[in-house]
Formats: structure tokens, sequence, C-alpha cells
């Protein structure tokens, strides 16, 4: 009570909090007649006095109002658009590391020119991030304008560019690109093995468009680098061969989740299995050295047990070929993941083909809290205010409209089912498209927008269906949607970062219908035309009443659905929006059929009738608050397990950079020898114990096979006073020395070469080994909790353990190497170990919303009937003219045979 009344007289923290920054916003509005004074060249040369501020030890917060005054200014004369005052507060907002919530058609591509020209005077890069490749190209083609006008460079990142236009782009002052490339970019350039041919810079500052889709939606899946594992068909077919000796009492199964469990003793039968097959260390199969032997077993097991031929799969032409279990349809070039199909192909004996291993991996998360400096902008944020603070530390601020809104947001209508439901949504969209009302419909997947597209027909109305898939067509159609009567599908992903304006879009139009034009009059004549056409199209539509949003569900997120709703009412126009929902939508069906809500509705409601409550609205709001919540969990669970490997990450990509910086490894090779020998010595001559219990043997031939040296020890223990510690000393003089004898054998600069290929190759070599087997530990820790201990406090002990015992294998791996490495005098020994070239890695980000490989998406002109505002060449060639490769049985994510340098699946196998 007491609140709402401090509300009601002081405003809320945000309402306070804006109102702070309105004397900054004064002091800009106070420079404005001094730079509309300045010539053009003038305003350009004021850079270079900011610049000469900064180094003089002035902040970026002493020159804020003079650069933002500087842009605004600038913006006028290039673009014709002058920064309103709360377009200002954004872009202060922005520099200050911070959200800023800022509804649909605010100018929020503009707010961020603000920030990105103060950030970048510093010349240490600026990244801004977007969604989607068409977004990418047109706001550096369109804000770059105003940067190249200050004297500052742009560049920009998308699919398929050289190594050397990426390094170019990644120098510029300010660099757009989205979420994905800069992702994949540094993870590549910690697995290339010189700085010369790494591409990025070190992170400063960057500003995320749409921050609620990259750092919420996109987060929920990591970025994975993947190439093919070491052939493992022996290990598959040997575990195959001891899990067929299992009997029914050796397992538990649970045919209703697929899964499968060893009982007390199934365990201790395969134990001794394995133990005789000598595919384990030790004789308990769950210590961690056998991780990865479990994984094997564990998916052996559900190939044999649970997967049944002829059913589940079957043997064609000597493959294992998928049956999707709901059409019955053979899914050919699909592969069961983390070694399931594999573990079917041994089953059955037919030829092995490797699995994709993980070489690496990051979320979207731990990539961007590398950035010193990170803030973002969106229409929808402030639902999701305590995750972003939480994970990110970024405070949400929503920024006040420029001019009242007026769109009336309605209460959502209820039906029955979903039959009632769209025959409703196609009446009331007839309706409106008669009266000339422009509609929006948003849907929340492709199949949903398939289905009202049907009903739409049969009601006669004509209509476009867009589905998050082809944003360049997609930004195209959903900037004329608030043309006169113009009938919109939409999934509530597609066309994100393009404003409707009523009367369609004049830019699009005029790209479109007068491209090839050439200048003069009859082009000014024409463009005068069509601006004519939109002003009175306009008057229309608002007095049709504006652009009529319609939900066909409610998203499990209320973030998505006030995207939806915030694409009308732009700037002030008037607008409408209402939700259409039945019983069986997904959100509703969380309530169960039983619930008093479900039975009211079947048992009072007449076919096709519709009611509106806005309690039954605020109980949907209720539940998406608890989807909410949950997703929200599931978001921190991944940060968490990804926490643990982001430290380990980030040492050994520290190592690496280490290692590639310096001119010599020579000491830190000499300390792996060093810390091997006393792993060794340690092992086999442990302290406080005699000489009687040492194993002298196995000294002996560790000491051969590792140091490369044969220490005389039989003669050494006739001495009194011989220990460990003399023997560690005596062991490492005779493997330096012998070292050494290797070093006279080159000159200098050859021998730290060597060392420094073979140092980065073997770290390399067990990361890799290291992340495959996290990954086995993440699927399998759960079952931790059977024993009342916390997953994921047992995976840091484990993945800490792993993590050493890794550091130790890579220490014996390159003292064994550089203990046993021979030249041939005859060539050049640096020909030997020449650094290995990087292979074209399998780069895959799954989209949450479909589920497929959004990577590097060909962004929309697959087509070909929409122009680009770029003019770039048009992909898709298996859209638009057939596929000859399409009897070859080509995995979609395998480069194309053409030799066109994309996935088969963007190229010849593009589907129509």
């Amino acid at each position: 009570m007491l609140g709402a009344l401090a509300k009601t007289l002081f405003g809320s923290s945000n309402d306070r909090y804006v109102k702070s920054m309105q004397k900054i916003v004064d002091r800009i509005a106070a420079l404005e007649p001094d730079m509309a004074a300045l010539s053009d060249a003038d305003l350009a040369a004021q850079t270079t006095r900011f610049r000469e501020r900064l180094s003089a030890g002035e902040t970026l917060d002493d020159i804020l109002p003079y650069a933002f005054a500087t842009v605004r200014e600038a913006s006028r004369r290039v673009l014709g658009m002058r920064h309103f005052d709360v377009q200002m507060i954004g872009g202060i907002v922005l520099h200050r590391g911070e959200i800023a919530e800022m509804r649909t058609g605010e100018g929020k591509t503009l707010v961020a020119t603000l920030a990105t020209y103060l950030n970048a005077l510093e010349g240490k890069g600026v990244h801004v991030v977007t969604v989607n490749d068409y977004l990418v190209r047109r706001d550096c083609d369109w804000m770059g304008q105003i940067y190249r006008f200050l004297g500052l460079t742009t560049g920009v990142i998308v699919p398929n560019m050289r190594e050397d236009e990426r390094r170019e782009a990644y120098a510029a002052d300010i660099t757009y690109a989205t979420n994905n490339e800069l992702g994949f970019d540094y993870l590549r350039d910690n697995m290339k093995y010189d700085r010369a041919s790494m591409v990025q810079r070190p992170f400063n500052y960057a500003i995320i468009d749409e921050v609620d889709s990259i750092l919420i939606d996109e987060a929920r899946t990591p970025l994975i680098i993947s190439g093919p594992t070491d052939d493992k068909s022996d290990l598959y077919r040997s575990v195959d061969l001891i899990v067929k000796q299992l009997v029914e009492g050796d397992y538990e199964k649970d045919e209703k989740q697929r899964n499968i469990t060893l009982t007390e003793d199934g365990t201790e039968k395969i134990e001794r299995l394995l133990e005789q097959a000598g595919l384990i260390e030790g004789t308990n199969l769950y210590d961690f050295e056998n991780t990865q032997v479990v994984h094997h077993v564990n998916q052996a097991l559900r190939a044999v047990v649970m997967f049944r031929r002829d059913i589940d799969y079957i043997v064609k032409d000597g493959k294992v070929v998928i049956i999707d279990e709901f059409t019955g349809r053979m899914m050919d070039g699909r592969r069961w993941s983390d070694g399931l199909h594999q573990a079917v192909e041994a089953k059955e004996g037919v030829e092995i083909e490797p699995e994709n291993q993980t070489l690496a991996s990051i979320t979207f998360q731990n990539y961007f809290r590398m950035y010193p400096k990170l803030s973002g902008m969106t229409g929808t944020a402030a639902t999701e205010a305590t995750e972003f603070f939480e994970i990110y530390k970024m405070n949400v601020v929503t920024i006040p409209t420029n001019v009242p809104v007026r769109r009336v947001d309605e209460e959502d209508e209820f039906y029955k089912n979903t039959q009632d439901k769209f025959r409703a949504i196609a009446r009331a969209i007839g309706e409106k498209a008669k009266i000339g009302q422009p509609v929006l419909v948003g849907t929340v997947s492709i199949e949903k927008s398939e289905m009202l597209s049907d009903f739409l027909k049969e009601e006669g109305v004509e209509h476009a269906v867009l589905n998050a898939r082809f944003h360049e067509q997609e930004a195209y159609i959903v900037a004329q949607a608030g043309r006169k009567g113009a009938v919109t599908i939409a999934t509530n992903m597609a066309g994100r970062g393009t404003d409707i304006k009523l009367g369609g879009n004049a830019e699009f139009r005029i790209e479109q219908e007068l491209g090839d034009m050439p200048e003069g009059a009859a082009r000014d004549a024409a463009i005068a035309k069509i601006e004519a056409e939109i002003e009175a199209e306009k008057a229309e539509v608002l007095a049709a009443g504006g652009l009529f949003v319609l939900g066909t569900e409610r998203h499990e997120s209320r973030r998505i659905d006030n995207q939806l709703r915030g694409r009308s009412g732009r700037q002030g126009d008037p607008g409408l929006s209402r939700f259409y929902l039945s019983l069986e939508d997904d959100l509703l069906r969380i309530f169960g059929p039983d619930t008093l809500f479900a039975r009211m509705m079947n048992n009072n409601m007449a076919d096709g009738e519709a009611i509106g409550s806005k309690w039954l609205s605020k109980a949907i709001e209720t539940a998406q608050k608890k989807v909410e919540a949950r997703n929200y969990d599931i978001r921190k669970q991944v940060v968490e397990y990804d926490d643990v490997m982001n430290d380990q990450r980030k040492v050994i990509y520290e190592q690496r950079a280490d290692i590639m910086d310096a001119d010599t490894v020579d000491d830190v090779v000499v300390d792996m020898r060093r810390e091997t020998v006393n792993d060794i010595v340690a092992d086999c001559c442990p302290q406080g114990t005699y000489p009687e219990q040492w194993n002298i043997e196995a000294l002996k031939t560790r000491s051969a096979e590792i140091l490369g040296v044969e220490p005389d020890i039989d003669a050494w223990l006739n001495e009194d006073a011989i220990d460990p510690e003399l023997i560690e000393e005596r062991i490492t003089a005779l493997a330096d020395a012998h070292v050494e004898e290797k070093i006279a054998q080159v000159d200098a600069e050859s021998w730290h070469g060597i060392e420094k290929s073979i140092l980065l190759q073997s770290l390399d070599h067990h990361w890799k080994e290291h992340l495959s087997t996290l990954d086995a530990l993440r699927q399998v820790v759960h079952l931790r909790a059977y024993a009342q201990k916390t997953p994921i406090n047992e995976y840091k002990q484990e993945a800490f353990a792993l993590f050493e015992r890794m550091l130790a294998n890579i220490r014996e791996d390159v003292t064994q190497t550089i203990a046993r490495v021979q030249f041939r005098m005859d060539n050049d020994p640096m020909s030997q170990f020449d650094l290995p070239v990087l292979p074209d890695f399998i780069t895959t980000h799954i989209d949450p919303f479909t589920g497929e490989d959004d990577s590097a998406d060909r962004d929309g002109a697959s087509s070909g009937f929409i122009t680009s505002t770029m003019q770039r060449p048009t992909f898709g060639i298996g859209a638009m003219g057939g596929d000859p490769y399409a009897d070859q049985n080509i995995s979609r994510n395998a480069p194309c045979p053409c030799g066109s340098g994309l996935k088969y699946k963007h190229c010849h196998g593009q589907l129509a």
C-alpha cells in the first residue's frame, strides 16, 4: 500500500533514473546550435579533437555531451534523421552498459549510433551485434554513413568470408556481426597455431540489438565446432560383443523413456568382462578414468536392448537408416547422436561411420560475459530483468516513448478447440481486410501458420505467410505489412528488426520498383509519386484503425507476446491487438483437462462460442510466469555446467596464447619434463617406503618409454644413501642430457619451432579428448542424485580431477615426443613438424524454436524474387534449379560437392 502510494507520488525507480539523465540531455541540446553552425569538414574533424581530449586524460563521460551532439548533427545531415530527446536517453543507457527497453518504432537502430560512436573513439573496437545477416548488412550500410562521415571505419562479418576479410573487418573502429559469427570466430581463433592468423582483437565493448532474442532465447543452446573423431570402430565392436553377453536380470529398462540401467549384478558382470578385454583401467567401471567406456556401454545397451530392427531402423545397402516413429518413413542422412548410431551399426555388423566430436564449444552467456562492457536494446526486456542482472549484471531501463501510445490491447478470446478458434480468426481477419485495416497475425510455429493459411483460403482472403527463415524476403514483406488491407501471417521470430509503417515503406518500394531506373528527373518524379501514394494510403489505414495485431496463441513467454503486440502503434499511430486462445493450445494444456477451468469451458460453451474474461487472462499470465521461471532455471543450469568448462577453457586458451606469443618455450618444456620425472618416481618409489617395496621394473620401463633413457637403477640400489629424491635427481640429469643431444643435431631456431609445434598439438589433442569426456560425464552425472548428492557439485569435483589428469597427460605426452623425436638429416628438420592446417569444421547452433542448425543461414535470397538492398549473389541453387547430387546420399551438413564452400543444405541440397 505504502509502496504504491510512494510510486504515485515520486514515480518508480525507473522513472527517477530516466529523469536523472535529463540534465545531460539538456547539455546536449544546448550544443545543437554550435554544431549546426559547423561546416561538414569541421564537424567531421570533431572525431580528431575528441581523440586528442581522450589522450590528454579526459574520460568518455567527459566528452559524452559533445560526442552525442556531433552524432545528432551528422545524422541530420547524412540521413535526414534527428535524434529525439528520448533517443539521447537511450544512448546514455547503452553507454553505461545497461539494456535500453524501447518500444518498436522508437528508432533503436539510430539510438545505437550514439554509444557506438562515443566508445569507438578509444580505437579499441566496438561490436554491434544483431540477429541475422540481413540486418548486419543493412545496419552497417545504413548507419555506417554517419560513422564514415565522421571519419570512423566500419566492417561487417557474414558467413563464408575469407580470413583476411574477417581480420580487416575486426580491425575497423566499428564491426557489425551476428552473434553466431562472433562466437565461431572466437572458437576458431583459439584453435589456430600463430597469432598472425587470428582474426579477432581483444574484446572491448558490444551493443546487442534484439538483446532478449540473443541473450535469452538463443542462449538455450551453445555454439559447437566439431570434426571427425579418431576411428573407434574396434571399441564399438568390442563393447557390443560384451553387452550381448548380458541377460535380462543384468539390467532394468524403462521403455517409455527408452532408458536402461545396469543392476548391481549386471555392473559386476560387465566390469569383469571389460577387465578381461582390457578396456577399463583398474577394476571399477565408474572410476573417472573410465568415463568414456561407461558412455559406450550405456549406448551399446540401448542399441542392443531398446532399439529394434525394422521398427526403429532398417539396414539398407549396408547402412543403418532411421525410421521416423510418427510417419514410418525412412530418414536418409539423419543419424542418432552421442555414439548411439555407431552402437547400432556395431550391433548390426555393418561399417561403422565415425562420429563427429566436439572440438570447441561455448555458450552465448560465457562468450558475451568476456566483454569488459556490454549493453543491449530491445522492445521487450523488463519481464526478464532478473535474469539479465543475475547472468550478465546488466540493468534494464525502460525508456519512455517519444509520443504517447494509442494502441488498444483487447482482452483475450477463448474457444473450446483449435478448429473453432481458427474459424473465428479467419472471420475476424476477413472483416478487417474488407474495411482496409491491415492485419499482422502471429503464430508460434510454421505448422500453425500453414493451418491458418488454409482457413483463410476458404474465406477467400489474400495473405502472405512468413516463417522466420528467409530474413531478407521477410524484412520486405513485414515492412509492407502496414499497407491497406494487407494480411501477413508470421511466426513470432519473423522479420525482427524491421518497422511496420502504415501505408507501406517507401525505401523498400523504391528499391523494388525503381531499382533499375537511372538517376534523373524521371526517377525523381517516380519517387515523388510513390511517396504520395504512401501518404494517401496511410491516411486510409489510420482511418480504418491502424494495424491490427492478432495472436493465434499465447507464447510460453510474456516477452514474445509483447513483441508481437509492440508491432502495432508505433510513434503514436492508432492500433489494436487481440489474442485468440483455445483449450488445445500448448500453454493452456498446462492446466490439465480435469481442472475447474477446463470443465467450465467444456460444459458451458457451445461449439464456436467465445468468452472473454480478465480472470482467465490473469490465469494465463500466471501460467506464463511459471513457465518462464522453469525456462530460466534450465538456462541457469546450462550456464552452471558451462561455467565449469569455461574456467578450464580460459586456462587452456591463455596457455595457447602464451605459447604462440613466446619466442621460445624451452622453460615450459623443461618444467614439464621435470614434473613428469617427479610423477614417475613418485608412482614407482613412494615417499616413506623401503627400496624393497619400490617397483623398479616399472621405473625402468617408464623411463625408457617416456624419457628415452635407461638408468642403471640396480647399481644405485647398492648405495647406502639412496632415496627417491636422489633417484629423481639422477634421472632428470639423464633426461636433460638426452634432450641436449637432440638439440645439438639442429639449429636453435628450428628446435624452438619443433618444441612449439609439439606443445600446441599435444595441448589441442588432449583438450579435445577432455571435452569429449566432459560431455559424457554431463550426461550421466545426474544419477548421483540417487545417492543424495548434488549433481552440479559432483560434476565440478570430477571435472577438476579430469582437468588435473589432462594436464599430467599433456606433460607426459610432450616429454615423450621430444625425447623420442628423430631427424632425417637430409631434409629440413622443421619440415617434419609443420603445424597442421585446420580442417573444415562443422559449425552448429541449434535454433531453439525450430530445432534446425542456424549457424550459417543464407538470409533469404534463395527464392530470388526480392531484390536485396545490398545487391549480392543469389544462393540456393537447389531450390531453383534442381539438385544434381540428389542420388549421392550426401549429409546435409557436409560441404556441397559443387565446390561453393557452403554446406550442402545451403547450396544444391537446399529444400525448395
